[in-house]
């Protein structure tokens, strides 16, 4: 018992001097992972060692290494940090150590993941009755709804694939934007339908709806359409409106991936980006994004139960299944699930929905900042600032990449280079819940003593 609590001590104690620290500390790693092998390879003993001792080395070893993503100057990725509350109920989520799959082995969880279920539905405007997998991120959750995708539109073509597999099925024709995140590519091919067909896009990354009735009125057999809300260089938003019931008109279902623009729907600053995405059939969203949950936590909503349910279900004789509500694991991939709901009830509980709203129109509003604070610089802002994505360029692209390295070797904040519509880009995220005003002049400072540098 006391080695127990001395252990958790000090891991509670390394835990807050981090998250102490992680304000002033230089946002990327002080070295690279060859660097750090060594240490991490020293051998295993035949005895063991101290318990102890083993938490200190590991802090030891790993502080050197590790990318402050918590950092409210952390801009590279979508990464969220992480709500207080989330991190505490996610400590007690390891200690409870529960295997969520099956809703009556785990009541507890099931009943805090069917709340989460229903609020997050309400929440983002999507039909009554959706149910929702918990898995682990925005490729799993694209995967979820994808795999129902998948069984609707060869049911109605008089083909089990749960049964008979895709030899021999009906072609499976998948229609994404150009612009779509490669992660549903990623699905697709796990899902055995090969590449997808692209739609081009407009300018900001939308696919175009003119496109979209020209490529489905080429096909009369299954399809499916993925569309985004939001773009990962500008953050647009398809046309929902317009483009869902001219899919559900050919008979397609519809999939969006909504990684971190679906919370769009929570505001009603931000509630237009989202019109008509309720006419989908299914949509993916990560928690750990927009909604400052810790890692992972990835979020697969279908319209249709008994289709989640089908395309993803499980029955096997030792197995204690429910007889009302899904199972976890008849609602994502994994068989066996960690306790996701715990911190997502915590948060959405600290928040309220007004929580919720204000924290997408601070990410937003920090964003269209940023965009200001880039043209004073006399940097460009390439894309329309509607959510929480800004894409500039530093005049050539030798230039662009110029700032990018200078930036991230100061420390004060991280931006990500890329290439968008065939420019180099240096592509800022708003994503963690602790930055402030504060912390975007810091980051603007930091960005435009690169560009004075570089030039």
């Amino acid at each position: 018992m006391d080695d127990r609590d001395a252990l958790l001590d000090l891991a509670a104690n390394e835990a807050k001097a981090y998250l102490d620290d992680v304000d002033q500390r230089a946002v990327p790693p002080a070295v690279l992972t060859d660097d750090l092998l060594p240490a991490f390879r020293e051998p295993m003993t035949a005895a063991g060692r101290d318990p102890r001792e083993v938490l200190e080395r590991l802090v030891a070893n790993a502080e050197p290494g590790l990318t402050a993503m918590s950092s409210p100057r952390f801009f590279g990725f979508v990464i969220g940090g992480t709500y207080p509350v989330a991190l505490a109920a996610d400590w007690l989520t390891s200690t409870w150590d529960q295997n969520v799959g099956l809703r009556e082995v785990t009541p507890a969880h099931s009943a805090a993941r069917e709340a989460v279920e229903g609020w997050l539905t309400q929440l983002l405007g999507l039909p009554t009755g959706t149910t929702m997998g918990t898995v682990t991120g925005g490729l799993m959750a694209n995967f979820t709804g994808l795999t129902a995708g998948r069984h609707a539109v060869l049911a109605r073509a008089g083909w089990d694939v749960e049964e008979r597999g895709l030899q021999g099925a009906p072609r499976v024709r998948v229609l994404v934007g150009e612009e779509r995140h490669d992660t549903v590519d990623l699905a697709l091919r796990y899902l055995g339908l090969g590449a997808p067909e692209p739609v081009p896009a407009d300018e900001q990354g939308r696919i175009r709806v003119d496109a979209l009735a020209d490529a489905l009125g080429t096909y009369d057999g299954p399809t499916i359409l993925a569309l985004q809300a939001g773009n990962v260089h500008s953050g647009a938003f398809d046309d929902f409106a317009a483009a869902i019931p001219l899919a559900h008109a050919n008979g397609a279902w519809v999939h969006v991936d909504g990684a971190f623009g679906l919370w769009a729907a929570a505001s009603p600053t931000t509630q237009h980006l989202t019109a008509g995405l309720h006419l989908a059939d299914s949509w993916a969203t990560d928690a750990h994004k927009t909604l400052n949950v810790p890692y992972d936590s990835g979020l697969a909503f279908v319209a249709d139960s008994t289709v989640h349910r089908a395309a993803l279900g499980i029955h096997a004789p030792y197995l204690i299944h429910s007889q009302g509500p899904p199972d976890p694991l008849e609602l994502g991939p994994e068989f066996s699930q960690r306790g996701r709901a715990f911190p997502l009830w915590a948060t959405l509980q600290y928040l309220g929905t007004d929580g919720v709203a204000g924290l997408v129109d601070r990410m937003a509003g920090h964003a269209q900042a940023f965009a200001d604070g880039v043209r004073a610089l006399g940097g460009e802002v390439l894309n329309d600032v509607v959510f929480t994505q800004v894409c500039t360029a530093w005049g050539d692209d030798a230039t662009t990449a110029e700032v990018e390295r200078l930036l991230l070797a100061d420390g004060a904040a991280w931006m990500t280079g890329s290439t968008w519509q065939g420019r180099k880009v240096l592509r800022i995220a708003v994503s963690n819940h602790s930055t402030t005003d504060d912390d975007v002049r810091r980051a603007l400072e930091a960005l435009g003593k690169a560009y004075d540098a570089a030039r």
